[in-house]
């Protein structure tokens, strides 16, 4: 989204869809000069974007410190010169020009104005955009974390640094009622949209407005402070493992990523040699491909949809990567797991998954509806399912009747609960995270197995009249 041409105002909003990321150029046209606001890690749309607009990025603004994606301050620090902001009580390995409460920045006329507002964690900031200085309803105000479409922050990520979702929430209140006093007409644009685990409510629409969101965002409803807190953390999505790292990560000075490099191209007799070095395989075809054909002990993680995501909840940042599937996609998936801070890709298969020695190959068992329900329909069946969605998918949507509900993002961490004298069944809302979740716990060592189309497939076979045949199936 962009502004229109006329007057000083450069405004523009991305939005990365496989991690529900917005981030923002904001800029005057009669001076050139232009900040950017909680970038992604590859840089290259925000120089492209600003060099059409004639504009400067001078400085890097963080509106905190993120968990959910590693931010590419240092990228654009090293790229364009630009100067590095944070909330003035962030803690921090390198060097940044902190911004107080209050704080103006002019970029010419147009006017950014810094409010400290804590609660999703102790040093967000929101950036209010004025066009001129001295107007009295402003362009609009970048929440980041603190204010969603549809919801606010969790307070609960930094529990394991002693700081508790209640003192969280309570100074979340507060700061979601400061931003209650702007206008109405206020233009909201927030750093996070529907599917982020950074809130549990959030809406597909990426801005609204103060006005809006005062009469229908379930968290600035009128409440006391206790009751704000009350329902503000419950609720929420389980935590992805990856969470701790990439805020630690994004506290440091790291290496910068370099996004146009090559993945080093491993003949199958180097990547095997990788693999029998510990690397872990991660085979980024589609489900369907992988179960027919893989290498013993691959993690499927499919390239398209929130890949970086997934192969957070999964994997561990630690880990040497090599990766396989189709040869030229190779950067993508690269960069894409670089967004969260995963680092450490060794290489690519040169060749097809088929091209490597048969003996190395394996397949995969995925079971249909329809099969899965007659099973189920006998008597003591030998398997256990295992549904592997959210508390609230499985709230919204139902479950297969006897399932083990265990979140992905949770299951590295509760192996030990799983059965290892039965088969498990992987169930989730498509087939995709099954997909995930069932090749993790075969490179475990369970027996596993998932369902092909997911809880969609499942439901749509029980609801099919008695005797009737599914779609295209003769009866």
């Amino acid at each position: 989204m962009t502004t229109p041409a006329s007057g000083p105002l450069v405004f523009v909003q991305f939005y990365l869809d496989c991690l529900s990321h917005a981030s923002y150029l904001v800029g005057d046209r009669t001076t050139g000069r232009a900040v950017v606001v909680d970038p992604q890690r590859d840089v290259h749309e925000y120089l492209e974007t600003a060099e059409q607009h004639g504009l400067t990025i001078e400085r890097v603004i963080e509106t905190h410190i993120h968990a959910d994606f590693l931010s590419g301050h240092l990228e654009l620090a090293e790229r364009t010169g630009a100067r590095i902001s944070y909330g003035s009580v962030a803690v921090l390995d390198f060097d940044t020009e902190p911004l107080g409460d209050g704080e103006r920045i002019r970029l010419g006329q147009v006017d950014l104005e810094i409010l400290h507002t804590p609660g999703h964690t102790p040093e967000s900031i929101c950036v209010v955009v004025r066009e001129q200085a001295d107007d009295a309803v402003p362009f609009g105000v970048l929440t980041g974390d603190t204010l969603f479409i549809g919801d606010v922050g969790r307070p609960d990520l930094l529990s394991s640094r002693g700081r508790s979702a209640e003192e969280m929430g309570r100074l979340l209140y507060h700061s979601t009622r400061a931003l209650l006093t702007l206008p109405d007409d206020t233009r909201v644009y927030p750093a996070h949209g529907a599917g982020s685990a950074c809130g549990k409510n959030l809406s597909t629409e990426l801005s609204c407005t103060i006005g809006n969101q005062r009469r229908a965002n379930y968290a600035l409803a009128d409440m006391t402070e206790d009751e704000f807190v009350a329902v503000v953390a419950s609720g929420q999505p389980a935590v992805p493992a990856y969470f701790a790292f990439t805020s630690v990560r994004n506290r440091q000075a790291r290496p910068v990523l370099d996004e146009d490099t090559a993945v080093p191209a491993l003949a199958p007799a180097e990547f095997l040699a990788a693999r029998a070095g510990g690397a872990t395989v991660l085979d980024t075809r589609d489900p369907e491909a992988f179960a027919a054909a893989h290498l013993h002990g691959a993690v499927n993680i499919p390239l398209g949809g929130r890949f970086a995501e997934l192969a957070g909840q999964v994997l561990d940042a630690q880990d040497a990567v090599i990766l396989c599937g189709d040869p030229d996609t190779a950067v993508e998936a690269r960069n894409r797991l670089a967004r969260i801070g995963f680092d450490r890709v060794l290489g690519a298969l040169s060749t097809p998954v088929d091209a490597v020695d048969p003996a190395c190959l394996t397949a995969a068992i995925r079971v249909d509806a329809g099969p899965l329900a007659a099973e189920l329909a006998g008597a003591g069946s030998e398997f256990e399912l295992l549904d592997v969605r959210g508390p609230g998918e499985v709230r919204d949507n139902g479950t297969i009747p006897g399932a083990r509900l265990l979140p992905l993002p949770e299951l590295l961490a509760r192996l030990g609960e799983l059965p290892t004298e039965r088969p498990l069944t992987v169930i989730c809302a498509s087939g995709n995270r099954s997909s995930v979740a069932a090749s993790v716990l075969r490179a475990r060592g369970f027996e596993a197995t998932d369902l092909r189309g997911g809880f969609g497939a499942w439901r749509g076979e029980v609801a099919r009249p008695a005797g009737s045949a599914p779609d295209g199936v003769p009866a």
